[in-house]
């Protein structure tokens, strides 16, 4: 499931709309803070800053928490599970008051089986297929949707915004509070993050190797929120993106969307994502 690299173009390609703009998530709630529930880190907190971020997002890996994005063309929230090797994401992008064309796209990954649900608004919602626009759940034949990243989930690698990645970038970091830090990142060493676009980051030029970050830590020590305050770069205005991670160890498994909401995906909704 890959986020930024989806929103770098599946609507505007598909109908040549340029610019849609992001709203809030509605999709799957969660907090900045994890559940009491979840599991403890084993050691102390390291007291070196940069340690400290590199160890915050070991647990990330087991695959019980949830967690939001937001900041960029598409903000998103949901849950991974991986007792039962389930997830999902809702997405949005574009607010139907203002945006000429905008989506809530919700996915749900349960073992081998993929569905999705895509609803459109805005002033060009009617120009999309009118197979895609049945408001139910499309079932994804998985040899399809082989190779599109935005339609897969890999859960051999269940973080989806990459904070491993990001921390093993960070370039200069001080502890500013209790569980809270600050410093810069070099985002031409994140390349395995999908929080970022790699388009704007090699925009970004020299500044990509100097750009600001803050973290939250749990007691635990576990990331909670991570925020990168990306600088403005050719057309793309500057971002604060920002993913937080909460309920580690205490999500629940995700349900199959109901038998009578489900049907299988026409060859319009393979066609929207390559």
């Amino acid at each position: 499931m890959k986020i930024r690299r989806w929103s770098a173009g599946v609507l505007a390609a598909s109908l040549l709309v340029p610019g849609l703009t992001a709203c809030q998530s509605d999709g799957t709630p969660s907090t900045a803070e994890p559940a009491a529930s979840g599991s403890a880190a084993t050691s102390a907190i390291p007291s070196d800053a940069k340690e400290a971020l590199l160890a915050s997002t070991k647990e990330i890996s087991e695959g019980n928490f949830s967690f939001t994005i937001n900041g960029g063309e598409l903000n998103g929230a949901g849950k991974v599970h991986m007792p039962t090797k389930s997830a999902e994401m809702s997405l949005v992008s574009g607010d139907p008051a203002s945006a000429d064309l905008s989506m809530e796209m919700h996915l749900v990954f349960i073992d081998t089986d993929t569905w999705v649900r895509l609803q459109f608004g805005g002033s060009m919602a009617t120009a999309m297929p009118e197979q895609t626009t049945s408001g139910k759940y499309q079932h994804l034949d998985r040899t399809k949707i082989k190779g599109i990243d935005q339609l897969e989930f890999d859960f051999t690698d269940v973080d989806p915004a990459g904070s491993e990645a990001l921390t093993k970038a960070i370039t200069e970091v001080r502890k500013t509070g209790e569980g809270m830090y600050a410093g810069t990142l070099d985002l031409t060493k994140a390349a395995d993050s999908d929080l970022l676009d790699a388009n704007v980051v090699k925009a970004l030029a020299g500044q990509a190797s100097a750009v600001p970050f803050t973290a939250k830590l749990d007691a635990q020590g576990r990331l909670v929120e991570l925020g990168v305050d990306v600088p403005a770069a050719g057309d793309t205005p500057a971002q604060n993106l920002v993913v937080t991670y909460a309920d580690y160890g205490a999500t629940t498994a995700v349900q199959k969307p109901p038998a009578d909401q489900v049907v299988e995906a026409p060859n319009e909704v393979y066609e929207l994502f390559k």
